[in-house]
């Protein structure tokens, strides 16, 4: 059985039980041959999460981290989904796909010309930096209040409007025959597949993405990732084995400063009230924290020196 089907099947298991109120980040190695959507729901069952939401898809094709969020911690979803991000990447010269991976079928082949490292380094060195990008015509971008992906599928003429995206880092890792290995660090939304594709046009002969793994997202760059096996196994040892896998929400603000404030100062922020601005000037968007630890808000300097509340959170005491 596979992975992904154990996953399903434990989803199915857990369906039962009543959902909690859980916060916390989960760090998933995303299994292959699940979307983002599946792994979030078989992990949701297994936590019994009431809530929950993923910071950014991954294509079934794709494995590696994706940050999980539950409770509280959905209200920086949207914080992770925008964060630079690294891969590595393997892809094939000398075809083009429908989808621009290998689950497309082909059409075109052509004949992969010698290529040694300097042509490799030239065609590398192109991509780099602040790039305009065509994203895949098979992709989760809507038009029409649709995924581009559905229109696709029914046979409609689609086309995927450019735009810049930013590529850190590319690395050639290894070449072996007509498969090519990647390290790709970039900005949000970047499509892996379409800089695949336009790495196989840069070399004269096409290209589509084979493999894809997600190594990190800021601010989680050493990431101690859980797989469905695991969580599966630690939700059958009960509810604190299972809460001894998420990281708590303010590890998503960890690239942050962060503010302590004093107990009527954090009053004031639970109430929402106006304070003067208690941090470094220059200090800027910050975690705000109560004297007994707890994240309470994402906060900011207002052009008056006062707290702004960005995001507040209403997390339980410890």
């Amino acid at each position: 059985m596979t992975t992904a089907s154990r996953s399903q099947r434990a989803g199915r298991r857990g369906s039962a039980a009543p959902s909690r109120e859980l916060h916390g980040i989960l760090l998933l190695d995303k299994p292959l041959g699940l979307s983002s959507n599946q792994a979030l729901q078989a992990a949701r069952r297994l936590l019994r999460a009431a809530k929950g939401g993923h910071t950014g898809a991954l294509d079934p094709l794709a494995t590696g981290l994706l940050p999980l969020c539950f409770g509280e911690s959905t209200k920086v979803a949207g914080m992770l989904l925008g964060s630079r991000k690294a891969y590595l990447a393997e892809c094939r010269l000398g075809a083009t796909t429908t989808t621009a991976d290998l689950e497309g079928e082909i059409v075109e082949r052509r004949s992969v010309p010698p290529l040694d490292p300097a042509t490799l380094e030239q065609a590398l060195a192109s991509l780099r930096g602040r790039i305009v990008q065509v994203p895949p015509v098979y992709s989760a971008l809507k038009q029409g209040g649709e995924p581009l992906y559905v229109k696709a599928r029914r046979g409609e003429s689609v086309e995927a409007p450019p735009r810049e995206v930013d590529i850190h880092r590319l690395e050639l890792l290894a070449h072996e025959g007509d498969c090519l290995r990647l390290l790709v660090e970039c900005g949000s939304g970047t499509y892996i597949r379409s800089l695949a594709v336009d790495l196989g046009e840069r070399l004269g002969c096409g290209a589509h993405l084979t493999a894809l793994r997600r190594l990190w997202v800021e601010p989680f760059r050493e990431p101690a990732m859980v797989t469905l096996a695991e969580l599966e196994l630690a939700a059958g040892q009960g509810e604190a084995a299972v809460d001894a896998l998420l990281l708590p929400l303010a590890a998503g603000l960890a690239g942050l400063p962060a503010l302590a404030l004093d107990a009527s100062q954090a009053l004031a922020v639970t109430q929402g009230r106006q304070i003067p601005w208690p941090g470094a000037p220059e200090q800027g968007r910050s975690a705000a924290f109560a004297p007994d630890g707890r994240l309470l808000a994402l906060v900011e300097p207002d052009a008056a020196g006062r707290v702004r509340i960005v995001r507040g959170f209403n997390l339980p005491a410890t």
